[in-house]
């Protein structure tokens, strides 16, 4: 990754403006959705610029740098700290789309695309199990044993799809917590590279790489292959054991 994706709450934080105009018109509005303050002088947290010229914008980037703030210099993504993605908002859910300034455009074809994916009632979703985490805790005991429930009600065609619309979400989501299994499961599965491009890995093979608990992989896989995988998944190059390990396991050979 070139830079790594945080979502930052400004809720009461005071971020600086510098520079007027459309460019820095926007930046003041997407700081007041997110909750935070728009000044015009120190003390603050995050600054934004939007000038013009080229000379004055490195410049002010730099005097707000040295002063400890994170910048960000609109249309110079060399001169940024940090950049804003495009957002698509079903919150509590924030889908971000980057490109680390390569393309804006880019990152704005992509979320139209999954603006039309991701339903309305998304936001309602995430909330709705947010309030049950009492009534997860009583039927999956274990950090393991709540993900694996989370795992199968959140799946393809599971009760919980979040692709798909759902009439009562708080019936739905209770529903699921007390018919979808949290017990351990184990399993074994092979997944043969045809190519190195992670593109190439089918729908399946994605799935499977995310549920994987344990990953035996030869040393010539990509790293980019590696990274479809659940990041906390837990990585050995080399034959896997005779005797296999509880959990997901998956094996992944050129």
């Amino acid at each position: 990754m070139h830079s790594l994706p945080i979502f930052l709450r400004l809720r009461g934080q005071r971020v600086l403006v510098v520079g007027t105009g459309d460019a820095a018109d926007a930046k003041a509005r997407l700081i007041v959705a997110a909750g935070g303050l728009v000044v015009a002088g120190l003390p603050a947290r995050l600054a934004f610029v939007a000038l013009d010229d080229a000379g004055e914008a490195e410049a002010a980037a730099a005097r707000l740098r040295a002063a400890g703030l994170l910048v960000n210099v609109v249309d110079r993504p060399g001169l940024c700290d940090f950049t804003v993605p495009a957002i698509v908002d079903r919150s509590p859910v924030i889908v971000a789309v980057g490109t680390g300034g390569a393309s804006a455009t880019l990152a704005k074809a992509l979320r139209e695309r999954l603006e039309a994916l991701l339903p309305a009632g998304l936001g309602r979703l995430a909330e709705a199990i947010r309030a049950a985490r009492a009534a997860v805790a009583t039927h999956a005991a274990t950090v393991d044993a709540r993900r694996r429930l989370w795992d199968a009600a959140l799946a393809p065609n599971g009760p919980l799809d979040p692709f798909a619309e759902h009439t009562d979400v708080d019936a739905a989501v209770i529903q699921a917590v007390e018919t979808t299994g949290g017990a351990a499961e184990s399993s074994v599965a092979t997944i043969v590279l045809t190519s190195i491009d992670p593109d190439d890995l089918t729908l399946r093979q994605l799935r499977t790489l995310n549920q994987a608990d344990i990953i035996y992989h030869d040393a010539d896989v990509p790293t980019a292959i590696l990274d479809r995988a659940r990041r906390d998944a837990v990585r050995v190059i080399g034959v896997a054991p005779g005797t296999w390990p509880d959990g997901r396991t998956v094996i992944l050979r050129r």
